[in-house]
Order: C-alpha cells, then structure tokens, then sequence
C-alpha cells in the first residue's frame, strides 16, 4: 500500500468484520515532536493475546479465502520505514485499538492519501456503524461523529448520495484547512 489511508482503509474493515458497532479513526500531527500517530479503535469482538501477537506476521489470518494477511505487517513496515512503531491492544469481547506512529519528515514516510474519501467510503459502505473521525494538528481538531451527522439528519441515511457527497466534501475540507494551516504533512 503506498499511502497511508489505504492502511487505514484496510484496518477499520477489519473493524467492520470482526463486528464493531463503532470505530474511531484518529489522525494526529505533533510537528514539535517530528510524529504522526494513526489510531483506529473498536468495540468489535477483540482477539486472544496470542493472536494479537502473531497478527502483524502476513501468514497469521483469520480469513477462509487467503492465507495471509497485509496490511497490519504493511502499517508496520511503513512506521518503522520512519523509526517509528506499531502497537496492537486488544481484549476479548472489547475491541481493538491499532496505533501506528510515524516520524515526520523522514524519507521513508509515505504519503498520507485522502484521509476524508477513505473515510467517507468507509460511512457510506457501512452506514449503520458508527464512525468517529478526528483530526489533530498541534493543538487544534476537527472532529466528525456519525452519531450527531444522523441526529442532525432525522431519518436521512449516510448513504443516500448526496449525503455522502456533502460528507466527503466536509471531511476534506477541514482535514485539509486543518493540515495545512500546521504545514504538517
């Protein structure tokens, strides 16, 4: 995968199939600290510690139709490309968090893609999952939670078309306002 979204992409569907009735995505940049930190959390159905041990190998997978599995061991290969790391904290009947952080500015670092189209199609493609979504740039955020867009919505489905148009248009709007007003990425 050559951008970082991409990963996202891949981690929250595996959030989406181990049951998750709500996943957050949490981008932050510390340009102090030289680090970007990708988080996806989830209250999905959670693995056995020995399985959250083996799960960054690509030949350890839960999946009938494959054998292996990429994209932890890829988010891992592309933080420690930049000195940085990836940690997995799971439990049983709980959920997953995945934490990946990357140091800005390094060579290695991959571009981060389209943060908001990733997630946008994530909402559109499994809209009766919560997603919460947010963005941290030295100090400042910007936040979006599927839960107060369908409060405000009254009835309207995250997926009907223009809705989902609206979103991605919303969520690269102030990812992007965001990012680069800190010149982060």
């Amino acid at each position: 995968m050559q951008e970082l979204s991409m990963n996202v992409l891949d981690v929250a569907e595996n959030s989406v199939a181990a049951g998750a009735t709500l996943v957050a995505i949490t981008l932050s940049i510390d340009t102090a600290a030289k680090r970007m930190t990708l988080t996806i959390t989830d209250n999905g159905r959670g693995m056995p510690p020995e399985m959250a041990a083996r799960v960054t190998d690509p030949f350890c997978t839960t999946r009938k139709t494959r054998k292996v599995g990429l994209g932890l061991p890829f988010l891992k290969m592309a933080a420690e490309m930049t000195g940085g790391a990836l940690s997995i904290e799971s439990t049983v009947g709980k959920g997953t968090c995945v934490t990946a952080w990357f140091t800005l500015g390094h060579i290695d670092l991959a571009p981060l893609g389209d943060m908001s189209a990733t997630v946008a199609g994530l909402i559109q493609c499994s809209p009766d999952i919560d997603f919460v979504y947010t963005v941290q740039a030295d100090g400042e955020q910007f936040a979006a939670d599927t839960r107060e867009l369908r409060a405000v919505l009254d009835g309207v489905p995250l997926s009907e078309p223009s809705v989902a148009l609206w979103l991605r248009e919303y969520l690269a709007e102030n990812t992007e306002q965001l990012l680069q007003k800190e010149n982060a990425v």
